[in-house]
């Protein structure tokens, strides 16, 4: 049995961290990235996170800053999308009005994708984040790198997927492959199918994607089953772990770490490329996964060892989904935060008094739902930085393919039959 994720927020050092940044890519335009104030994907989580790492030090810490970011342009943008949807794009969100039949061809105008105005500046702003975070680790002038913003995974070559416009991670992947980068890895942790950032290299074999999710089978967007692996040369450096609708902390974990880390030694990557989506969490409306806030700082402490392990350090980190605004998103990637920064916050700390006192009230005024009275709303909310699991413990995957009659064991090992052979791994014994 493994335990991650301890009380105090103590974590591993790193040789050469001294001196070494972590940039935060933030802007309060980013917020403009609005679908509206009953749409699932509203900017206040964002807010909401900012805020609170700022009342918790952790903006504040040694060795970390934070910049704002200038509109990605439309050539980089387009090194993943198809320039006639970039200029679809940039006519639906004219002020008055684009032309609904063009959006439409394009998914937008839907009630995931709503059209709203200056939607591709407010796009170009969240995907310059993610360039800027690229840019910042590939120089050297950083070893971490943090957007929060990002991790909009499901957009595809020509069209809007599943509240997202352009898919920043996969224009940084193709920006560090420009630059230079031989190897990208991307794990992919949101509770649905990185299906986006799969799709645009699925034939490339210098990009490795691993993607934790729920079963496409009871989530949207339907795909994510092992047997999607690549295609011609880059046949195995697509992976899926296609989880079972109720996996918690400890089997989610166990899924990780009999997939996730064998991948990263094997392939090498000159940068770990990750996305965060904290809709994995047993409160949040739109899943059915049942990880705490615990078990997601585990998953980040496993990924900013990897990221030192096998990548020399260079880590972009991505948000990506969350929808319980909150009760979970900022504290969670507070946690991210706090982990990039080499300065984790520990899980029984109490949350600040004045934040969470205003935070239920600050969502009802953005999403216009009915108030809850004050009193209730505190109540409702959590008291500290995580949900009372202190030490998270699982029993790491070893060998074999795990118990036959458990339902995640089956999923993990049928990833790893697909994939491990592809390279030169054997399923059996390879953890």
């Amino acid at each position: 049995m493994e335990t991650l994720g301890d009380a105090t927020g103590a974590s591993a050092g790193h040789p050469g961290d001294a001196g070494q940044e972590t940039l935060v890519v933030w802007d309060d335009e980013m917020l403009g990235y609005d679908f509206g104030p009953h749409h699932p994907l509203h900017p206040v989580r964002l807010a909401l996170t900012m805020d609170l790492a700022a009342r918790a030090g952790v903006l504040a810490a040694p060795g970390i800053a934070t910049v704002a970011a200038s509109l990605a342009p439309d050539q980089l943008i387009e090194l993943v999308h198809d320039p006639v949807y970039v200029a679809a794009v940039r006519h639906a969100g004219v002020p008055g009005g684009g032309n609904p039949r063009l959006a439409a061809m394009f998914a937008l105008g839907t009630a995931d994708n709503p059209v709203f105005e200056r939607m591709h500046e407010a796009a170009a702003a969240v995907t310059g984040g993610t360039l800027a975070a690229a840019n910042a680790v590939w120089s050297g002038s950083h070893r971490h790198a943090v957007a929060l913003a990002g991790g909009l995974h499901h957009a595809m070559r020509a069209g809007a997927s599943g509240f997202c416009v352009y898919n920043d991670p996969a224009v940084a992947i193709a920006w560090l492959l420009s630059a230079g980068a031989r190897r990208v890895a991307y794990v992919d942790i949101d509770v649905h199918h990185g299906d986006g950032v799969q799709a645009a290299f699925y034939d490339d074999p210098r990009v490795l994607t691993i993607s934790l999710h729920q079963s496409g089978r009871t989530l949207f967007p339907g795909t994510g089953f092992p047997r999607e692996v690549g295609t011609g040369d880059a046949e195995g450096t697509a992976v899926n772990v296609a989880l079972p609708p109720g996996t918690d902390d400890a089997g989610w974990l166990r899924a990780f770490s009999g997939v996730v880390p064998v991948l990263l030694r094997q392939f090498r990557p000159d940068v770990l490329v990750t996305q965060h989506g904290c809709d994995t969490h047993r409160l949040d409306p739109l899943a059915d996964l049942r990880l705490t806030v615990d078990g997601q700082r585990a998953s980040y402490l496993a990924l900013h060892e990897l990221a030192h392990e096998v990548a020399g350090g260079r880590w972009i980190a991505c948000g990506g989904g969350g929808y319980a605004l909150e009760t979970v998103v900022p504290r969670a990637w507070t946690h991210l935060l706090a982990i990039a920064a080499h300065a984790p916050v520990p899980v029984d700390r109490a949350l600040p008094t004045e934040w969470r006192e205003s935070a239920p009230g600050r969502v009802d005024a953005a999403t216009r739902r009915d108030p809850t009275p004050p009193e209730a709303a505190v109540a409702a909310m959590p008291a500290a930085f995580g949900d009372g699991r202190g030490p998270v413990t699982y029993h790491p995957w070893d060998a074999g393919e795990g118990d036959p009659d458990d339902p995640l064991d089956q999923a993990v090992a049928a990833t790893r039959r697909e994939v491990l052979p592809l390279h030169g791994l054997d399923p059996y014994r390879d953890r």
